[in-house]
């Protein structure tokens, strides 16, 4: 898996990076998310591997605090860049004649800025609330990498609230940003159903199935792994879960992407 994701990651970025016909918005935005998930996949599976080589689960404090770290950053900017990539689509479906100006490349770039830049100060106040905690329930994680809710099952004081009230005003936000996906999609479908043509539709309706497969495939495997019933809850179920939102999504979606996508496929 860990080398499906890197060769796909790998050819998207290298293909939108040195093909000058890929120099548009949307190969500028899907370049940034295959760096975000080479990093995110890279960040976990390594030490992993490692320690499944060695037969051991050792991983050192600050080893912990910067996996956590790096982890929350990218999943974060994951989720804000997809989000800024549902309002690529909205404009190039429904203001078509705008898309130069409401997304040029100054635009762009201020957009993946705002999504990395958020990525990395969410990140930043988690991992440093995180660990301030007083931890006295062991030190072993359950889990293969080092993640926020598994780390707070370890603290012993109420101090672990705060943590709690940062997540749900984290989720306020995520919750925002899929509202606008949401109404961003709705405005694309009444968009569609508009064009004359079936092979007008179908064309434009093609430029964002791969788009909404991400992004359904990044909020089912995280809403599951977060919200499952406890009853259900057991340390392989953990595992598999954990696997689906961390792992699986960085090796597929290269191949959701170049599927059927002739440009990306012909520049690879």
């Amino acid at each position: 898996i860990y080398l499906a994701a890197l060769l796909g990651n790998g050819l998207i970025i290298t293909a939108v990076a040195c093909d000058h016909r890929l120099h548009t918005p949307m190969y500028f935005l899907l370049l940034n998310l295959s760096l975000v998930d080479l990093a995110s996949i890279s960040t976990i599976l390594p030490k992993a591997m490692a320690n499944s080589l060695w037969d051991s689960r050792a991983i050192s404090y600050t080893g912990c605090a910067v996996q956590l770290f790096m982890f929350t950053f990218l999943i974060v900017a994951e989720y804000y860049l997809l989000t800024v990539m549902a309002y690529d689509r909205y404009v190039a479906i429904c203001k078509p004649l705008h898309y130069g100006t409401l997304l040029g490349s100054t635009a762009c770039v201020h957009m993946a800025a705002a999504a990395w830049g958020s990525g990395f100060l969410n990140s930043l106040v988690h991992t440093a609330n995180t660990f301030s905690i007083p931890l006295c329930q062991g030190n072993a994680v359950d889990q293969f990498f080092c993640e926020i809710p598994q780390i707070l099952k370890l603290s012993c004081s109420h101090a672990y609230l705060r943590e709690v009230g940062l997540l749900i005003f984290s989720v306020c936000l995520a919750l925002g940003c899929f509202v606008f996906i949401v109404l961003s999609y709705v405005q694309i479908f009444r968009a569609v159903l508009r064009i004359p043509s079936q092979q007008g539709r179908h064309k434009a309706i093609s430029t964002c199935l791969p788009h909404l497969a991400v992004v359904s495939l990044f909020l089912s495997s995280g809403i599951f792994s977060n919200l499952k019933p406890p009853s259900i809850s057991s340390p392989p179920l953990d595992f598999v879960v954990a696997v689906l939102y961390s792992v699986f999504p960085p090796a597929v979606n290269p191949l959701i992407y170049s599927m059927r996508n002739k440009e990306l496929i012909n520049s690879m």
